[in-house]
């Protein structure tokens, strides 16, 4: 069976607490589940994963980014998501910090949560597994891992690169 590719951005946000803003998604995917904000990239059009993120940012957060206000963490591909399709995932974290809670949008509310809380919220396994554990391993760093989704709920997971920010300042 063939699954369609899903090419998508993912937005760390940070307020000056440095708690994260999640997202409570009002739609599928992971419908009900707490994540980064993010959308898809327009590949019709030839979208960068950078310009995504920055309308990304614009339309659900009411931030106006340009590149150079990103960091890209990390890139995760998910194959076989949920048995529906395939994901390549740009994890970027947003330099600059937010002020203020962003309205309710309608894929979802927004809440900010410190990092001691993140294992206990309702998130999807994939997140929990690895790459929260990866984002901060490498946050100001770099990762690429992959993900073989079974059918069984089993994840095999691959770091493909790992840079943590200690390496990168020292390299």
């Amino acid at each position: 069976m063939t699954l369609p590719y899903k090419i998508a951005t993912l937005l760390y946000c940070f307020n000056e607490r440095d708690e994260v803003l999640l997202m409570e998604r009002a739609q599928e995917p992971n419908l009900g589940l707490w994540s980064p904000c993010g959308g898809k990239l327009h590949t019709e059009t030839g979208e960068s994963p950078y310009a995504c993120a920055c309308r990304e940012a614009s339309g659900e957060v009411g931030l106006t980014l340009q590149p150079a206000d990103l960091h890209l963490t990390g890139i995760v591909a998910e194959q076989g998501y949920q048995g529906q399709s395939h994901w390549l995932m740009f994890l970027f974290e947003v330099k600059p910090k937010l002020k203020s809670l962003p309205p309710p949008h309608r894929e979802g509310s927004f809440q900010f949560f410190p990092r001691s809380v993140l294992p206990s919220l309702n998130m999807p396994d994939t997140d929990l597994e690895q790459i929260w554990p990866l984002f901060w391993r490498h946050r100001h760093g770099f990762f690429a891992a992959a993900c073989h989704c079974h059918a069984d709920g089993q994840n095999e997971w691959l770091l493909e690169q790992s840079s943590p920010a200690d390496y990168i300042r020292h390299s």
